[in-house]
């Protein structure tokens, strides 16, 4: 018993746990429901992102693929370590993948390539997921996969006064420090706050030619990943 006192001290602390409204109880924070729930759409119902692949440049109710990711914020895994459930990033990567990649044989070799590169989409869904405003309940996130662009959106303006122009070059504000905390002690981002200028901006601009576009719009934010050519997304 002590032991589990201690556990709920220490969930309590590390704010996973939060005073509940109703009793003199405590209960599961959104940031625990977010980093660990089993479900947290159950919670959380637009927690979640959405994931559409369409075959032109503009949206399209014949999409090649719709799906929602569910999944909670980082893996989870079992007493002998085994991932259980993918983290939520992971997830949409997983959806992602058989329209932005493919492999080619060279020789003996298989070897994957990327229409954009991974590391720069991946930093893109953390980021959104971390960032965004969670106290906008009535939506969620938008991946949208066109024949010329990777787009996601998420909902909620920046923070503090961070514009594009502070993003790119590194600047930090986060809004949800508990999370972003957690998803880097996962290895899911870096402490310095350099994602966007290293692993999007950068690798973009090396490996496709073309510049990412980061925009504000009313309760929202997108970042844009461009091809330097059209391709029809079709499995």
């Amino acid at each position: 018993m002590e032991d589990i006192d201690e556990w709920k001290r220490l969930l309590y602390n590390t704010e996973f746990l939060a005073d509940s409204a109703t009793d003199n109880g405590r209960v599961c924070s959104v940031a625990g429901v977010l980093l660990f729930g089993n479900s947290p759409k159950r919670f959380l119902p637009n927690a979640v992102v959405d994931v559409a692949v369409f075959p032109g440049v503009e949206k399209d109710y014949n999409a090649n693929f719709r799906d929602t990711a569910t999944s909670p914020l980082v893996r989870l895994g079992n007493e002998q370590g085994d991932v259980v459930a993918p983290g939520i990033v992971d997830q949409v990567m997983n959806m992602l993948q058989p329209y932005v990649s493919r492999e080619e044989l060279h020789g003996a070799v298989r070897i994957r390539r990327w229409d954009y590169p991974e590391a720069a989409i991946r930093e893109a869904l953390v980021n959104a997921v971390v960032h965004r405003d969670y106290l906008l309940s009535s939506t969620s996130i938008e991946v949208s996969l066109y024949a010329d662009r990777l787009e996601v959106v998420s909902p909620g303006k920046p923070p503090n006064g961070i514009n594009p122009d502070r993003m790119r070059a590194g600047c930090r504000a986060p809004r949800n420090q508990l999370l972003k905390d957690v998803m880097r002690d996962y290895g899911y981002m870096e402490h310095m706050g350099m994602g966007i200028p290293r692993k999007i901006v950068k690798l973009m601009e090396e490996q496709v030619g073309t510049t990412p576009e980061l925009m504000v719009g009313e309760e929202r934010f997108s970042l844009v990943l461009r091809r330097s050519s059209l391709r029809s997304y079709e499995l």
